[in-house]
């Protein structure tokens, strides 16, 4: 169950990305049936006492050199910090209080959101009485840590459960279908947006960047209720520049989080990029319905031999989720887009399936007996029983005498099978691994 978004802010140099690395990497079992997928360093998943919630690396306190704190910084710290549901501070033991932390302090104590205080860098007692400086911030709490090393650190995790607000249940039981459109900057988000309301409710330029921020409109089609999410485009992190357009990034991966399901756009005539696979591989992370759209395909109209091409490449590249729906489209011509809502109506009775218990542990046994589980440093495997434990996506549990020891290749077997088994199309489908000594008992409930 997502638990909200954590925005890890600071001066530079103060070990954001190494705790970032060091909270998203509790997670990284859960998603090694993704093979192939490149996590872009600005986000990522992580997971702790049964809640996950996204980690974002801002990056966001490092004014030019050439300037002091300027206007055009302060704003895009409001900007960037405004769709944060927690802010977690880092600071710098070993340097010391600087007046840059106290200027970001100063500009934190201005939101309305709640702020964490954690001092990295700190080894040993010794080193946690000379931090104690950093009370002057105006911290209730600090937290000594050691991103490096993990000390600190499952304090600092119960602390950041303890802020996150609970899951969202009212939205999550809203009627209506909630797809975000994704993609590269002017690939034709807002193109399809109008090409699907029938009007020009989003503002469409060739000029890269245009939407500035999520946009969300209500369409009723054949009795059904959807809210378009119209985003920013999404660059290379390396490319994102300060201000504005990173904030819009932040944004858009927000729409992600709040949405069912994600339509990632791509144009036909810069083929697939690295980057259209990761906001793909965002999605998945996030764990919503996947759609991936060619968009522009009247362009290649006259050249069967780049459709031919633009195809097989599509197909390598979507590896690591061959189940999601692929379609090709011309947004500005409306060729292909009647087929996008029908789509989203088939993911959405997969995402919402309950599966049956006796046929999910039948499916389980017949998997396991024709394709046994390999022995891992001289201990064989054993699967006891699989239980549903939620919906969107349909999640299921697994329990196994050595959870840690089941490969990827084993995990993306049994989700494969799986999926074929008990009927699932185009939905995504979670495995969750959970130690279990032994049998159920008879009549027992997971």
């Amino acid at each position: 169950m997502t638990g909200g978004i954590v925005a890890i802010v600071g001066r530079p140099n103060v070990g954001k990305s190494t705790l970032f690395n060091r909270l998203t990497r509790t997670r990284r079992a859960l998603v090694d049936d993704l093979p192939g997928v490149t996590r872009d360093r600005l986000y990522g998943r992580a997971q702790a006492g049964g809640r996950v919630f996204t980690l974002v690396d801002t990056g966001g306190f490092d004014p030019p050199a050439d300037q002091e704190f300027a206007t055009e910084v302060h704003a895009q710290i409001e900007l960037a910090l405004s769709e944060a549901d927690l802010i977690l501070c880092l600071t710098d033991g070993r340097a010391g209080l600087s007046p840059l932390d106290q200027e970001v302090a100063r500009r934190l104590r201005r939101t309305e959101k709640p702020v964490i205080w954690a001092v990295n860098k700190v080894d040993g007692p010794s080193q946690e009485n000379a931090a104690a400086e950093f009370y002057a911030l105006g911290a209730e709490r600090l937290h000594f840590i050691s991103a490096a090393h993990g000390l600190g650190i499952n304090g600092l995790i119960e602390d950041i459960l303890a802020h996150l607000p609970p899951a969202d249940e009212a939205a999550e039981e809203a009627p209506a279908v909630r797809v975000a459109l994704v993609g590269r900057p002017n690939v034709g988000k807002s193109s399809l947006l109008n090409a699907l309301t029938g009007q020009p409710r989003a503002v469409v330029s060739p000029v890269p960047g245009t939407t500035r921020d999520a946009v969300d409109t209500p369409l009723t089609v054949g009795g059904r209720d959807y809210v378009l999410i119209d985003t920013a485009g999404i660059r290379r992190q390396g490319r994102v520049q300060r201000g504005l357009e990173k904030a819009s990034v932040f944004r858009s991966l927000r729409a992600v989080e709040r949405s069912h399901v994600a339509v990632v756009l791509i144009d036909a005539g810069e083929g697939i990029t690295d980057q259209d696979l990761k906001l793909a591989g965002h999605v998945l992370e996030a764990h919503r319905g996947l759609i991936m759209a060619v968009n522009k395909w009247d362009l290649l109209k006259s050249d069967a031999h780049r459709q031919q091409q633009l195809k097989k490449e599509l197909e390598m590249g979507r590896r690591f989720a061959p189940w999601s729906p692929l379609l090709f489209m011309s947004a500005k011509s409306g060729l292909g887009v009647e087929r996008l809502l029908p789509t989203v109506d088939q993911l959405w009775e997969e995402y919402n399936l309950r599966l049956a218990t006796g046929p999910l542990n039948q499916a389980l046994q017949d998997i396991t007996a024709r394709h046994s589980p390999p022995q891992v440093r001289g201990k064989r495997l054993k699967f006891y029983y699989a239980s549903q434990v939620e919906t969107r996506p349909p999640t299921v549990v697994l329990f196994v005498n050595h959870p840690a020891l089941v490969h990827f290749s084993y995990r993306r077997y049994l989700n494969n099978e799986l999926r074929r088994a008990l009927g699932l199309n185009l939905a995504p489908l979670r495995l969750i691994f959970r130690q279990r000594s032994g049998r159920r008992p008879s009549g027992g409930r997971s």
